[in-house]
């Protein structure tokens, strides 16, 4: 299996399974000096962490990150920094019974055509246990990239079903289960996902990511445009079916003269384009929106085949999130941040020494 790296100067690395011994992650690139331990990770992993709520999976990891190299009296030296997780509470007999069949909506029939073999339990390299060493990678790039820049990087759950926040306060999103920006909401998607827990079945989820403090230039005007690489990050998370960046598909509808974000002295008036310009950061806020598909694995029957391609009902059993969604903001972040501190990396080795006569323009007025 290729594909496992992602990034060009920054880059990780990651392996491992739903059901394996550990989740290992490389990191490669990272600036030396920078004080770093697994302090620095943990929180991010906290919130990713399943068993957390009624409303997420009920396996029940603690997803503590280990630091195996790479850093030497609590700072990075530049050398490759290595992770681990342990996995502790996979129950691998609930995968029995899809051994010899294909979940529809899962990868299951896709990696067994591909590959000849695949790992049934929990997933394998399918499943999204696998993000939870991204969010850990994701920590080094989000210190890194707050402490050099002051980036900062926030997500919340902007829709949850035909449920939409349209109230954003970013001192809610912590205060509960679903990173819910407006706690008027959370009773609702309470009920909401208790119903849908009864009934057997899932539901989507929207999740949107910020970049604050954004500097002028990263990102390349062609094949490695900003947001193209952000899209590439973003569609590598599990059950993400779609990326907007700023205005998104609204600009559909509208016109050259509602879309254009105005440039003042004092600042831009409007991001519709959502911090990129020509594939390169304006310095405005980087706005990522993605969409991310109902859970494929649930116990109401549905007709599949077998893998000799005889025709059965599948039920699957097990402990899944009836919302992906709801853990996916802290995946999202990470990815944003992996993302951005490549481009960092590479704006700095080509780009260090650029001077403009131009100032730089305000994010906003």
């Amino acid at each position: 299996m290729s594909g496992n790296s992602i990034g060009k100067l920054f880059t990780i690395t990651t392996a491992g399974e739903s059901h394996g011994e550990a989740l290992v992650g490389i990191v490669d690139g990272c600036p030396p000096g920078m004080a770093l331990n697994e302090a620095d990770l943990q929180d991010d992993l906290d919130l990713r962490k399943p068993g957390t709520s009624r409303h997420t999976t009920q396996r029940r990891e603690a997803d503590l990150v280990k630091i195996l190299s790479g850093t030497f009296e609590g700072k990075t030296t530049g050398t490759p920094i290595a992770l681990i997780i342990q996995n502790t509470d996979h129950r691998s007999k609930d995968y029995s019974n899809i051994a010899h069949s294909f979940r529809p909506g899962h990868a299951d029939y896709t990696y067994q055509q591909k590959y000849g073999i695949r790992d049934y339990r929990g997933g394998g390299r399918s499943s999204a246990r696998e993000t939870a060493m991204r969010v850990a990678c994701g920590g080094i790039a989000k210190k890194y990239l707050k402490q050099a820049f002051g980036i900062e990087i926030k997500g919340y759950l902007a829709q949850l079903g035909a449920i939409k926040i349209e109230t954003l306060d970013w001192k809610e999103v912590h205060n509960n289960p679903f990173f819910c920006p407006d706690a008027s909401k959370v009773s609702e998607l309470e009920d909401y996902m208790d119903a849908l827990r009864k009934s057997g079945d899932s539901i989507g989820a929207r999740i949107n990511v910020v970049a604050t403090n954004m500097p002028v230039g990263l990102g390349e005007p062609i094949f490695d445009r900003l947001e193209a690489d952000v899209a590439h990050s973003m569609m590598s998370i599990n059950a993400v079916k779609g990326v907007e960046i700023g205005a998104g598909f609204g600009v559909v509808t509208q016109k050259g003269t509602e879309h254009r974000d105005t440039i003042t002295a004092q600042g831009f008036e409007s991001n519709n384009a959502g911090g990129t310009l020509g594939g390169i950061s304006s310095g405005q806020d980087l706005l990522v929106s993605i969409a991310l598909k109902p859970t494929s694995s649930l116990r109401l029957p549905i007709d599949s085949i077998d893998k000799d391609g005889v025709s059965m009902e599948v039920i699957t059993k097990g402990r899944h999130d009836p919302c992906v969604g709801i853990r996916a903001t802290p995946i999202a972040e990470a990815m944003l941040a992996i993302t951005l501190m490549d481009h960092v990396m590479r704006h700095r080795a080509q780009n260090a020494e650029v001077e403009s006569s131009t100032p730089v323009v305000p994010a906003s007025k």
